[in-house]
């Protein structure tokens, strides 16, 4: 029990879960409602002879009637879920003209009469109808007054809850489950089974026993349909109704048990069967955020010559796959890399990294890549057989799948022997350090180990194209140097070409020979770690390698600032040269007092921010005379000087530290 004190002397008692007292012009019509539903029900309970119960209920024309409709119901889901589950993921998946219209047509026989819809279906597959006709005298199939038209009938009115169901959960599901399993080699046909089935079963039960239920019930289609004929068509419904005029205690009785079956699958569905994707299942926690009991990185532990050592990359086929690719729509670029050719692709949200790489993948329509790995054009390939894989910002592990059964997936798609695709699954992940989360599956690990077991994934899948989208961004800091040093000696055997999207600095200069910079889908720059270090074109990744990077136009003694000012330079530029000054921060000197000295850039300002960067300080000045400021310093210098946040400095820079970048 909790206390919240409102004032001295007077304590307010709380309780968790207290509920707020509806108000009453709501809550009566509510209650009218419920009971306004209830009491016919009621009414089926208080006049039923319970004692003449087992009697009705198990007379002949009843025990007949409820094995017909167990059969035309059953026959009616069956069909159900073979023409619904299709159009479901049609409706749910596929953009086409006309997709309004279908999904009326699925409604529509909800809201039809459905003594009006078994007139439809005499008009259409009667003996006089459009298709009748033609069935009987092709195939010698009549359905009017026939079982079969039973099931037709009950079909008819009952697929569309099995249809809306499902195309409600598959709407749900984010389509990076479908494309990562794509880009593992598995075709249409497999990922849908393997991944989209099993990720919307909630959703499909639930539409299934919808359809079932209704199916059983159904009365008004069947008896215009296909009549009312004892031990063909006469099912359940049309039973109670001839009861009624000879019998209503009978009737009475087996309308009780279709209620009950009827309560049973909605009680059966409620709170179980959500119709919502599978995303993240109960699961006990791991102990920490990176699992304090993990191994750490080293020998293989798992026993088997497929692991090898750590460090060793695992084998290849020995294919060496130079990249060539053409991207036009939003990105325009062309890609050219030689085998084993790892690219940071960096850039400001919205510069089309991602998009870029869904191009190469074949995923997008915003781009279009024509692209070459090796020898082979694999442009008009779907994604499945172009052997590019990825793992995309989420991860995106099958949330059905142990650790080792999403990691082996990529070499089943592929036709490896389920045995040996476990054993080299089972390597890449004790390479990666989570051999001991082998058997969990996704809502057991933590985020960073379930980054780590997507990239044993893509790894393992035998790519000659690898795509990364900030592969180790929920990674912590001690775990991310450790997988950055595997997937290093991973890339150094690549055959193929690796792009990889990241923010992180460390990322791009460790891992990449090559830093591509985006802007607004374009190439800004495309040079080794080395030169976009000291040379950055664009002031977001002067910034995010920690630099200072300030716009202008080349001057006579260095560069007229954009925002107004000036700064000299060293060097010098053509006049009239659109630049950029980078400044490192170690490079700014900070002082209290108006510096004198040979530094030729001096600006006072005002200390915004101080944030801690390993063992030194960033701080960040703001000025009227210049472009925001960031400077190093040490603790030593920061509390000698007494920076705090508003005190006012004064900073300088000397020309020979900055540096000017011709855009």
């Amino acid at each position: 029990m909790s206390r919240l004190s409102t004032r001295p002397g007077t304590r307010t008692r709380t309780r968790p879960g207290t509920r707020t007292r509806p108000p009453l012009a709501l809550a009566l019509p509510a209650l009218l409602a419920v009971a306004f539903l209830l009491l016919p029900l009621i009414g089926i309970l208080v006049r039923t002879q319970w004692g003449e119960l087992g009697t009705h209920l198990t007379s002949p024309g009843v025990v007949e009637a409820l094995k017909l409709s167990l059969f035309v119901s059953l026959w009616a889901l069956a069909l159900s879920l073979l023409l619904g589950v299709p159009l479901a993921w049609l409706l749910a998946r596929v953009e086409f003209k006309g997709k309004a219209l279908v999904r009326s047509l699925v409604l529509l026989p909800m809201v039809l009469p459905p003594t009006v819809g078994g007139v439809a279906l005499l008009l259409g597959f009667g003996r006089r109808g459009l298709l009748g006709p033609w069935l009987e005298g092709t195939f010698g199939i009549t359905l009017p007054f026939h079982t079969s038209g039973a099931v037709v009938a009950a079909t008819f009115v009952a697929m569309p809850f099995l249809v809306i169901s499902l195309e409600g959960a598959l709407g749900g599901l984010r389509p990076s489950y479908e494309e990562t399993a794509a880009s593992l080699g598995a075709s249409p046909v497999r990922v849908f089974f393997t991944v989209t089935l099993p990720m919307v079963a909630p959703g499909l039960i639930a539409g299934a026993a919808l359809t079932w239920a209704r199916a059983l019930g159904e009365f008004g289609a069947t008896i215009t349909f296909a009549g009312n004929l004892p031990g063909t068509t006469q099912t359940l419904p049309l039973q109670v109704y001839l009861l009624l005029q000879d019998k209503p205690e009978a009737a009475t009785s087996v309308s009780l048990l279709l209620l009950a079956i009827a309560m049973g699958v909605l009680i059966a569905l409620r709170g179980r069967w959500t119709g919502t994707p599978v995303a993240r299942e109960a699961a006990v926690a791991p102990p920490g955020p990176e699992d304090p009991a993990a191994p750490d990185f080293g020998p293989a532990t798992n026993g088997s010559a497929a692991a090898g050592t750590a460090g060793a990359p695992l084998p290849y086929d020995g294919g060496h796959w130079p990249l060539h690719a053409v991207v036009t729509g939003f990105n325009e670029l062309a890609l050219d890399a030689a085998p084993g050719t790892t690219i940071a692709v960096v850039g400001e949200n919205g510069a089309g990294k991602t998009t870029l790489l869904r191009a190469l993948l074949g995923l997008t329509p915003r781009a279009h890549a024509e692209l070459r790995l090796g020898d082979t054009d694999v442009t008009a390939l779907p994604p499945h057989k172009r052997q590019v894989a990825w793992v995309p910002q989420d991860g995106a592990l099958f949330p059905h799948l142990t650790a080792v059964a999403n990691t082996a997936y990529g070499l089943r798609a592929r036709g490896v022997p389920r045995a040996e695709a476990r054993r080299e699954a089972r390597a890449w992940l004790d390479r990666l350090g989570v051999l001991h989360l082998a058997d969990r599956r996704p809502a057991q690990l933590s985020g960073g180990q379930a980054q780590r077991v997507a990239l044993a994934r893509a790894l393992a899948a035998r790519p000659r194209l690898l795509l990364l989208d900030e592969p180790l961004a929920a990674l912590d800091q001690t775990t991310r140097a450790r997988v950055r040093h595997t997937l290093r000696t991973h890339l150094a055997g690549f055959g193929g070409v690796c792009l990889i999207v990241t923010h992180d600095p460390v990322e791009a200069v460790s891992l990449a020979d090559r830093v591509l910079v985006l802007a607004d889908g374009r190439a800004l720059q495309d040079a080794p770690p080395a030169e976009v270090t000291r040379h950055p074109r664009s002031p977001w990744v002067a910034r995010m390698l920690g630099r200072n990077a300030w716009p202008g136009t080349a001057s006579a003694e260095g560069l007229a600032l954009a925002t107004g000012g000036r700064l000299v330079a060293a060097e010098a530029l053509p006049e009239g040269t659109r630049a950029l000054a980078i400044i490192a921060p170690e490079a700014v000197s900070v002082h209290r007092e108006r510096p004198g000295g040979s530094p030729r850039n001096v600006w006072p300002g005002t200390v915004r921010e101080i944030t801690s960067v390993g063992s030194r300080l960033r701080v960040l000045i703001a000025s009227d005379e210049a472009p925001d400021l960031v400077a190093e310093i040490t603790p030593e210098a920061a509390a000698e000087l007494g920076v705090a946040d508003g005190v006012a400095v004064w900073t300088s820079v000397k020309a020979t530290e900055v540096t000017l970048v011709s855009l």
